[in-house]
This record gives C-alpha cells, structure tokens and sequence, in this order.
C-alpha cells in the first residue's frame, strides 16, 4: 500500500486522475495492438507447422512487411498528433474567451480537424502506392541481403500476397491515431478483435487448404492477413460514419484534390517520426537478415524470440499512442505542468506492465517457444536451445525498450520530432548496430551478440529520451 504522504502528492498534483485518463486510452490502444500484431504472430505460428525452412523465410517476411508498414506509418501519426493539439487549443479557448470568440475558434478547429482526416487519407493513398509496388519485387532486395535462394523465393510469395493490405492498413493506422485524440478508443479494441478472428480462419482455411480450398502456404497466409486488413479499415469507416460526434466533421465530403498546404505540415512532423521510425526499425531488421546470414535454424530461433517481444511490446506501444493523444492535449491547452505530468505517469504505467511481463517470461520461456516448434523433436533442438537464451536477453532489457518507445511518443505529443530523429540515428546505429555486429561476428557471440549489441543501443536511446523530455517540460514550466 503506498503510504499516506505518497497518496495526497499524487491527488494535488493531478497525477491520478491523468493515471486514469490515460487507462482508459491506453487499455483499448494496447488490447488493440495485441489483437492487431496477432496478425503476423498467428501467421508466423502457422508457418511453424507448415515446416522449418517456412517458419524462417516466412516469419522475415511477416516481420520485415510489419516493420516496413510502422515505418510508413509514422507519416499518418502525424494526423493523430495535430488533431490532440487542435482539441486541446478548443478546449482552452472554450474556458478562456468570450461566447462569441470561442465559437469562432471553435469553428476553425472543426474545419481543420474535418482537413487533417481528409488529407490523412490521401496520404495514405499517396505512400501505399510505391509501398505496395516495394513489396511485389522484393526478391532483388533479398538477394541483395545475402538471404538464400529457397528463403528468397518462399519470402517473395508472402510479400506478393499481403502487398493488397497496404492500403487498408495505413488507413486503419490513421484513423486511430485520430480518433484517438477524441479519447474514443474503445471501438478499435472490438474492430481489431473482430479482425483477428476473421484472419485466423482465413489462414487456416486457405493456408492449410480446408473446406474445399487448395493447400497454398505462405500465399494463402498473406491473402488471409490482407483481407483481415480490408476487413477492419471497413469496419472503422463505417463506426465514423455513425458516430455522432465524428459525424460533424464529414471527411469523407468534398473530396477534390489533395491540399498541398495541409499535406505538408502533416509530412513537416511525420516524416521526422517515419525516419526515426526507420532507424529503430532498420536496426531491427539489420539484425534479423545478419541472423539470417548464419544459417536456417539461427533464423528460426530469431524469428521465434521476436514474435514473442515484439508481441509484449505492442502493449507498450498502446500506451505510447496514448501518450501522444493526453500530451498533444495538454500541449494544445497550453498547460505545461500538464504536459510533463501526462508523460511521467505514461513512463510509470509503462515500468509497471513490463516488470510483471518481464517474470512471466522468463518463467515461461519454454512454453512459450512450444507455440512455435515441437520442443521435444530432436531435430528442433538447436534452434529451442538458441531461442531460449534470445529470450534470456529480452527479459533483461524489455523495460528500457517500452520506456523508450512511451518516452518518444511524450516527445512526439509536444511537437518535438527532429532533435529525437537525430538521436536516434545515434544511439540506434552509431551505438546499437556496430556492437551487435561487432559482438556477433569478432566476438564470436553469434546471434546472442546480435541481440545485445541492439539492444544495448535501445537503451542508450531510452535514457537520452527520458532526459529530453524532463528538460523540456522543465524548462517549459519555469517559462
């Protein structure tokens, strides 16, 4: 029980009742991520069954087309980021101004809430285009990795399946991001589960050709998760549509052409987040091909090790969506105590989901690789014994990467975007890549040494961004 002192600290300064604003935000947001990346987790269990040499090229192919997707992404968060500034500046200027001057501002904030939608949605459809045609020739780009032919060729019939859900998927991206900003998450939990569902049998179905379908593998799983991505933007398109409140500002009218001044503020913050983005993200998948590099079942292990984080990580990465949303309000109020308290008590909750997940894995990491691989097959034991030990390393850091990952968020909330890319770029690579390299192939550590190199570089990042943020908000309050 916290003591009494502790308790009447967090009542005055606000800190509970933003704990709870942020709940009821992040627990859908996270919930939805969890269902969201099951998309690529059920299909990289399925690819396990189908057979070894499919788990490998299979699950780089999943994991490569979700982190080539987060990174596309980060041009539409910026949708998310200036739609929770333009209501939190409605609300201030509801509590500051006269009647008549709050309408009026009120006013211009609905018009452009109703323009950043729209424009959102054409630049979803403006990056969705080179993105789908990437994914349709990417045998050149895995030969260029120096991944085998057999891997290449399996890889490319994913990515050839799933390229049709790129639109769909920055769509859905987008849309939540804005919704968000109106605290209306909770629909994006039921969507998204509806979507798994409809995915899991599709995958099945078509996967493993049941109910009169033929057998089509990696294919049938791509086509599954493509149209679990059509499925799920329709569905939110169609919630919008009858929410009172989205009614009002009726996005989907008066389409003509793109707005050139609206589309360049969007890409003016969310080209610096899709860069920084690609730097954590490339880092990611520099590591997954140089573990590909040291042959199939290193890959496996990788592959298994990754699902398993990536999949606790979507969770944190629920509440750093959050973040953005309760800090770009406070921002665009203009309270900056506000601010500072939104981003500490999303660190907070952040520490205190990863400590309880962080013994629960390594209690659980054998179990948890017997999703993936017949633990008790002779011939799965290196890659059981590998994977074993890539979690070992998870368990110890996966709370410097969710502290990281909430803290850049809380940055992103207050418009602070260029300076994280830069530092980024540092700490991701300068520091990150270069050890994970040098501990795999110098140091002889092999994948292991990937894994701590990366890492390592993650939790430079955590702490330059911790410090960031305390010092803007600092200096920011003594303004």
């Amino acid at each position: 029980m916290l003591p009494a002192r502790a308790v009447n600290y967090a009542v005055k300064s606000g800190a509970l009742s933003e704990g709870r604003s942020f709940l009821r935000l992040a627990i859908p947001l996270a919930s939805a991520q969890i269902a969201q990346f099951a998309v690529s987790f059920v299909d990289t269990i399925m690819m396990g069954h189908l057979g070894t040499a499919q788990l490998a090229a299979g699950g780089l192919a999943a994991s490569t087309f979700q982190m080539a997707l987060t990174v596309v992404t980060g041009f539409v968060v910026s949708v998310g980021v200036l739609a929770a500034e333009a209501i939190g500046a409605t609300d201030h200027t509801e509590r500051k101004n006269s009647e008549d001057s709050a309408a009026d501002n009120a006013g211009k904030n609905k018009s452009r809430l109703t323009g950043l939608a729209r424009q959102g949605l054409w630049m979803c459809l403006l990056i969705s285009v080179p993105f789908t045609l990437l994914l349709l020739n990417m045998s050149p780009v895995l030969r260029l990795l120096q991944q085998s032919e057999a891997v290449t060729v399996l890889a490319q019939q994913y990515f050839t399946a799933i390229a049709f859900g790129v639109l769909p998927a920055l769509g859905f991206a987008m849309l939540r991001g804005y919704t968000s900003a109106f605290s209306l998450a909770n629909v994006v939990t039921v969507i998204v589960m509806i979507g798994t569902v409809f995915n899991v049998a599709c995958n099945y179905v078509l996967g493993f050709g049941t109910l009169g379908f033929p057998r089509l593998a990696l294919v049938g799983l791509g086509i599954g998760s493509g149209l679990s991505l059509w499925l799920m933007f329709g569905l939110f398109m169609v919630y919008i549509l009858r929410h009172p409140q989205l009614q009002q500002y009726r996005f989907w009218r008066g389409w003509k052409y793109p707005n050139l001044a609206i589309l360049r503020q969007l890409s003016r913050v969310g080209a610096p987040i899709a860069i920084t983005f690609l730097l954590e993200l490339g880092l990611f998948s520099a590591v997954s091909y140089a573990a590909g590099s040291l042959g199939t079942d290193v890959l496996a292990a990788h592959q298994i090790a990754f699902q398993t984080i990536a999949l606790i990580f979507m969770v944190p990465l629920g509440m750093s969506q959050a973040a953005v949303a309760r800090v770009g309000f406070w921002f665009g109020k203009g309270d900056r105590r506000g601010m500072r308290r939104a981003g500490l008590v999303a660190i907070a909750c952040t520490v205190g989901f990863l400590s309880i997940s962080s013994i629960a894995l390594y209690l659980f990491r054998f179990h948890t690789i017997g999703l993936f691989l017949d633990t008790r097959a002779p011939e799965n034991t290196t890659v059981v014994n590998l994977a074993m030990n890539l979690l070992l390393v998870a368990v110890a850091v996966q709370i410097m990467d969710g502290v990281q990952r909430v803290t850049m968020s809380a940055l992103y909330g207050l418009q602070d975007t260029g300076v994280p890319m830069v530092l980024s770029a540092i700490a991701y690579w300068g520091i990150g890549l270069t050890l994970s390299y040098w501990l795999c192939f110098f140091v002889g550590w092999g994948v292991v040494g990937l894994w701590i190199g990366q890492y390592t570089g993650i939790a430079v990042a955590g702490t330059i961004f911790v410090w960031r943020f305390l010092q803007l908000t600092r200096q920011q309050h003594r303004a």
